[in-house]
């Protein structure tokens, strides 16, 4: 079985802090790193799709976590052809505009070359500490299965390389019918790995909890089942505790997951107080269970 690493979508959430998960010793963002370093390998970084990250940043990330500790980063959401916020560009790339919100086409080619080359240069400290893991591509629920999106994953793949860019749909169209061996099939063809979801059914935005290995990294995210996935409020969105139960009837299939890939990443992105980390602790218990 390849190496399964298990760990959450943040460690600086607000309701987290509120929650207790922390020892009161652990008072400052270095302490609270630190302590997530102990008890877990992996952590992904989701502030980085709200705005790009500073590499004096990532410099303190590779230097507060102790080696061997993994970062995956998500994608900052122009990259992903999501809305971004025209405060959230580097200031001089801002276009006039009264927009609030812009997409690529709305910025100068150049500009928008900048933004991939300053975003991926801010992760140079994590490179060189050999603490980068993967990039995650979270696409729009827009983003559906045709041509041209399948070139821009090839595109990303060439933006990025050598780092690992992995792919989350969120448009049930890439997994209608046959479309599901197609998507997979193609991914497979270009090594490109997959983002298997848990996540509510039955909205625009659901895929089914499909998993597979399309390249030698497998990520698995678990976003909950929340009855309120539709919310604007993110804490009511992904406020799901998972039952020991239904964690145990995903820990044989995670293994299984597993022997396809030389490494797995799951990541609890359950995010609302310490639902994710105490997620994550009990399935990496089951995991390392015979």
């Amino acid at each position: 079985m390849g190496d399964i690493l298990v760990g959450t979508a943040s460690w600086t959430d607000r309701t987290l802090l509120d929650s207790g998960w922390y020892p009161q010793t652990a008072d400052t963002p270095e302490k609270r790193l630190a302590y997530y370093a102990r008890q877990f390998p992996l952590v992904e970084v989701d502030a980085t799709y709200y705005s790009p990250p500073a590499e004096a940043t990532a410099k303190l990330w590779a230097e507060r976590t102790p080696a061997g500790f993994t970062f995956n980063i998500k994608a900052f959401s122009l990259l992903t052809g999501h809305p971004t916020r025209v405060s959230a560009l580097y200031k001089d790339l801002r276009p006039e505009t009264d927009k609030k919100n812009v997409y690529p086409d709305d910025l100068p080619a150049q500009s928008y070359e900048e933004v991939w080359t300053r975003f991926l240069s801010a992760l140079d400290p994590l490179v060189e500490a050999g603490k980068l893991g993967a990039l995650l591509f979270q696409f729009p629920p827009w983003f559906t299965i045709k041509r041209a999106n399948k070139q821009y994953l090839l595109e990303v793949a060439k933006r990025c390389a050598p780092l690992r860019p992995v792919y989350e749909f969120r448009h049930a169209s890439w997994f209608d019918g046959d479309n599901a061996d197609e998507t997979l099939a193609f991914l497979r063809e270009h090594k490109l790995p997959y983002v298997c979801v848990d996540m509510p059914q039955g909205h625009r935005s659901s895929l089914p909890p499909i998993l597979a290995a399309t390249a030698d990294l497998a990520v698995v995210r678990f976003h909950g089942h929340s009855d309120k996935w539709t919310s604007k409020d993110i804490h009511e969105k992904f406020g799901y505790h998972y039952s020991k139960r239904e964690l145990a009837d995903w820990a044989p299939k995670l293994r299984e997951l597993a022997d396809e890939a030389g490494q797995t990443h799951v990541l609890m992105n359950n995010c609302y107080r310490d639902y994710a980390q105490t997620n994550a602790k009990t399935l990496a218990g089951l995991l390392d269970a015979n």
